[in-house]
C-alpha cells in the first residue's frame, strides 16, 4: 500500500509539473545533433528529487547530508534546463554536493588523499556520464531500474548496507517517469535535473556499498554506461571536439540515428546488458578476484563499443 500511494503521489506531481513546464515553456527543441525530432517537455526527471523529498519527509532519522547534496545538484540542473549555465558553475556545485556525501560517509578519514582525488574524479565523471547517456526515450528510466534492482538484491541477499525503502523510492520514481517517457512519442524528457539527480543517488549507494564490503567490484553496476561514456569522450578528444557540446557519437546514438533501430529497443538492450553484467558480478562476488573481474568486463565492453566504428564504416558514415 505504501508504494501504491507513493506512485500515485508521484504521478500527480508529474502531471502538475507538466502544467508548470507548459506555462513557462520548459521544452527541448531538437537540433541536428538530437536523437528526437519533436518539441518535448524537458525536466520530467524532477520526479527523482520529489521522490527523495517524500522519503526524507517520512523518515525523520534519514540522512540529511544526502538530501542536501541531491537538492543542490537538482537545483543547478533544473536551472540549466531552463536557462543554460556555464560548465564551471555546474561542476562547482557537483563538487560541493559530492563533498557533502564524502563527509557523511567519512571518506576523508577512511582513505588516503590520492584515493580521495580519484574518487572525486570518478564521482563527478559518473554524474556527467549519466547525463551524457540520456539521449533517447526510456534509456535513463530503464537503466536506472537495472541498477537500482541490482542494489536492492545485494542489500537483501548479500550485504545489507542501507534502508531498502531508500532504494525502492528511486525504483518507483523510475517507473512513474517511464510511464511518460517510454513511448514512441515521449510526453517528457528527464532533462539534466533527472539524469544528474538519479546519478547522484546511485553514486551515494555505490560508495556506501563499496565502503561496506571493501570491494570495488560494485562499480560494474554502472559499467555499460561507463564504458560507452568514457570511450566516446576519448573518441571525441581524438577528433579534437568540445566534449561538452552535443553530438551523436555514443554507440546508442549510432544504433538509433544511423541504423534507425527503434529508440525504445535500444534503451531496452542497454538495460538488459547492464542487468546481465550485474547478475554476473553478483554470482562471481568473492569467487573471482575483483580486479580480474573488473578488467575482463571492461575490456569486453570496450570491444563491443568499438563495433561502432565498424558499423559507421560499413554504412559509409563519417566518424565525426
Amino acid at each position: 500500500m505504501q508504494y501504491t500511494i507513493l506512485g500515485m503521489l508521484l504521478m500527480i506531481i508529474m502531471l502538475l509539473y507538466f502544467i508548470v513546464a507548459n506555462h513557462f515553456n520548459i521544452i527541448d527543441k531538437p537540433n541536428e545533433r538530437s536523437s528526437h525530432t519533436e518539441i518535448t517537455l524537458r525536466g520530467g526527471g524532477i520526479i527523482f528529487w520529489f521522490a527523495s523529498l517524500l522519503y526524507f519527509i517520512q523518515n525523520v532519522e534519514a540522512n540529511y547530508f544526502f538530501f542536501t547534496g541531491i537538492t543542490l545538484v537538482s537545483f543547478v540542473s533544473f536551472w540549466d534546463d531552463v536557462q543554460s549555465l556555464s560548465n564551471k558553475i555546474r561542476i562547482s556545485i557537483h563538487f560541493i554536493a559530492i563533498t557533502i556525501i564524502f563527509y557523511d560517509l567519512n571518506l576523508f578519514n577512511l582513505i588516503p588523499l590520492y584515493s580521495i582525488i580519484i574518487t572525486y574524479i570518478l564521482a563527478i565523471g559518473l554524474i556527467n556520464a549519466y547525463n551524457f547517456m540520456d539521449g533517447i526515450n526510456g534509456i535513463t528510466g530503464l537503466y536506472t531500474l537495472a541498477v537500482m534492482g541490482s542494489f536492492l538484491y545485494v542489500n537483501k541477499y548479500i550485504q545489507f548496507f542501507i534502508d531498502a525503502v531508500f532504494i525502492k523510492y528511486a525504483i518507483i520514481a523510475s517507473l512513474v517517469f517511464l510511464f511518460f517517457n517510454y513511448r514512441k512519442k515521449a510526453k517528457c524528457f528527464a532533462g539534466d535535473i533527472g539524469s544528474i539527480a538519479i546519478a547522484f543517488w546511485i553514486i551515494f549507494l555505490v560508495l556506501k556499498l563499496i565502503l561496506k564490503t571493501n570491494s570495488l567490484v560494485w562499480l560494474l553496476f554502472l559499467s555499460v554506461y561507463g564504458a560507452d561514456a568514457i570511450c566516446t569522450i576519448v573518441h571525441r578528444l581524438y577528433l579534437k571536439q568540445n566534449i561538452f557540446e552535443a553530438h551523436r557519437l555514443h554507440l546508442y546514438q549510432v544504433l538509433s540515428n544511423e541504423y534507425k533501430i527503434q529508440h525504445r529497443l535500444v534503451s531496452l538492450i542497454y538495460a538488459i546488458a547492464q542487468t546481465l553484467i550485474s547478475i554476473l558480478v553478483i554470482l562471481s562476488y568473492q569467487k573471482i578476484n575483483d580486479i580480474l573481474l573488473l578488467f575482463t568486463i571492461i575490456i569486453f565492453l570496450i570491444i563491443i563499443y568499438c563495433s561502432k566504428f565498424y558499423l559507421l564504416k560499413k554504412n559509409n558514415l563519417k566518424l565525426n
